[in-house]
This record gives C-alpha cells, structure tokens and sequence, in this order.
C-alpha cells in the first residue's frame, strides 16, 4: 500500500530516527487503515533480539535517577527500544538477576548504574564476546572494556568546595554518599584536593558518611554539630542529602546561610524550590541517560564503540544557600 520495503516499514515501526518524518507518516496510516500492528514476538525470533533493553538502578524513585531514567527511555524510543526497569534498592543480588535477563535474550542489553560488575566471570572478560552490550552509567565497575557515561566527580567536588573556600569558609563539614560508590570516592578526593591546595586539612570529624538519601543528611548533619568544633558550611553529596541536612538544622534553630552555608549536588527539579534555594552542582541528568542508551543501541547493532570514558559537563549553580562570611 505504501510502495516501501519491507525494510522500510520495519524501521518505521521499530528504528524511526532510520526514516524520514513523511515515511514514517505514510507507514503508521496504512497500518492504521489495514488494522496492522507489528508482531514483536515473531520479529524477535527472526532477529534474534527482543527489542528491550534493561536499565538496572539502585533506587527508581530518586529524583536524579529519575532523569537518567527520562532520557534513557527518550533515546530508546526513538530507536524502536522499549526499556526495562531493575529497581535494585541496592541489592548485588538483584543486579545479578536482572543482568541475567540479557543472558535469557530478555534483553539485548544492559545500562549499568552502579560500581559493581553483575556477573560471575574473570574480569579480563569483560571486554569479551562472553558478555552481552553493556554501558556504565555515573558510577565505574573498574573495567576498562566496559564503556561508562559520567560527569568529572573529582573536578566537580573541587568546584564546590572552591566555591565555599572563596567565600570565606575554612571549616567544612563534608556528608559524603555510600562510600562504595566510586562518584562517592571521587567526590571526596576532590574535597581532599581543594582544602590540601588552600593550606587545610580534612578532619574525619567533619567527614560523615551515608547513604544518598534525605535520612541521611539529617543524621550526618546531627553528628556534625555534636561536634565541639562546628564548620561554618556543609557540602553534601547529592541534593537529597542537602534537604535533609536544611531539615536538622533548621531543628536545631540555624539559618541558612546565616549560619551555616549548604552546597548540595544533582541540581534535581526541587532544589531551586528549596527553602532556601539549593546552592548545588548540576548533572545532565538527561543527556547521560540518553548517551547511554545511544552507546548501548549501537554496541546491540555491531558497532564496536572507540571511545571508553565519556564524560559529559558539570556545572556549579549558585543559589541562596551559600554566602560569605562576614
């Protein structure tokens, strides 16, 4: 009826960034007038694919995980790939299991946003043929075969700490996230450099660490003014984290930025809402999600990728939570 390929028709369904708008168009109205819907099953055993990719996250409900998700699923769409959610809550077992259904032809791939390698297999195989498609997202397994999308979390928590430091700050309380983690690793050797570089030591006093959750940063932020010696500002290592924190200390009677200067980092949609707004470090979110989801489709279509560490900008936001001292 349209006077395309069988091809063509293929990739409007199923690839359409493949067609042209008019294309597709043609296609999408034929079907709609024959009463045609594509048959994923029958496509799949004759392509050996499932269509799917699976995402496997610690936590789905985060905000800034939200946003990977969001861009995840934008590029995958446009490439005719639905996306798999593995809600992990940080289990390793979960990961395990949900990297598995790549193995079943569940999947046709895997985005991996934590630090540990999902399977049981030497490391040097990581690279290999005995591994499906797999993409690292903001964190780092350590395996140099394994192509992984991420900011500059050193360079980043250099920016942030810079930016206390300019305003005055000597002494900064540090709310660091699961310390596994190798952003959480990375953030905290950027704290180390930026107060080494202005003549300051990093107390362990002033060092707390959790999880990156809102709990989180009101515990760690009640430990730190226990202290007998408190700092003047405290940089947390996600916004969640930060929100909490503001929760302690507004309990305790403390302004911000009266009496203690917050700096948070994501920059998630609330933080700006934040009372007050959220000084913090910006992530895209978004773009990480989505360069992924490219990199991995690709590496599903044979391409072999030439590029292993991509590391996409930061950016520090200055907000009402942070100013100098008097």
């Amino acid at each position: 009826m349209t006077g395309v390929s069988i091809a063509t028709v293929s990739h409007a369904f199923r690839n359409p960034g493949r067609v042209s708008d008019l294309t597709r168009e043609k296609v999408l109205k034929a079907a709609a007038r024959l009463g045609y819907s594509p048959n994923h099953l029958a496509a799949s055993l004759r392509t050996a694919r499932s269509g799917n990719i699976v995402t496997i996250i610690p936590d789905v409900t985060d905000s800034y995980n939200s946003r990977i998700i969001k861009g995840i699923e934008r590029a995958a769409h446009s490439r005719g790939y639905s996306v798999l959610l593995g809600n992990t809550q940080g289990s390793a077992e979960r990961e395990k299991e949900y990297a598995a259904m790549a193995r079943s032809r569940q999947a046709d791939g895997i985005i991996l946003m934590s630090h540990r390698f999902p399977f049981d297999i030497d490391a040097s195989a990581a690279a290999g043929e005995e591994l499906p498609p797999i993409v690292n997202g903001s964190e780092f397994t350590g395996h140099e075969g394994i192509p992984s999308v991420s900011i500059d979390d050193r360079q980043a928590a250099i920016d942030a700490v810079s930016h206390l430091l300019n305003l005055g700050h000597r002494s900064i309380g540090v709310i660091t996230g699961d310390m596994e983690s190798t952003s959480s690793q990375q953030r905290l050797d950027g704290v180390r450099i930026a107060l080494r570089e202005a003549g300051l030591e990093t107390h362990d006093r002033n060092v707390i660490h959790g999880d990156y959750a809102m709990r989180d940063g009101e515990r760690a932020t009640r430990k730190i003014l226990a202290n007998k010696e408190k700092p003047t500002a405290i940089f947390c290592f996600s916004d969640e984290i930060a929100i909490g924190c503001l929760h302690a200390l507004r309990s305790f009677g403390l302004n911000v930025p009266g009496n203690l200067s917050v700096v948070g980092f994501d920059d998630v949609p609330f933080a700006r809402y934040c009372a007050p707004p959220l000084t913090t470090i910006a992530q895209p979110a978004e773009d990480i999600g989505a360069t992924c989801a490219n990199i991995l489709l690709d590496m599903i279509d044979g391409k072999k990728p030439t590029l292993f560490r991509h590391i996409l900008p930061h950016k520090l936001v200055v907000r009402e939570s942070t100013r100098s001292i008097a």
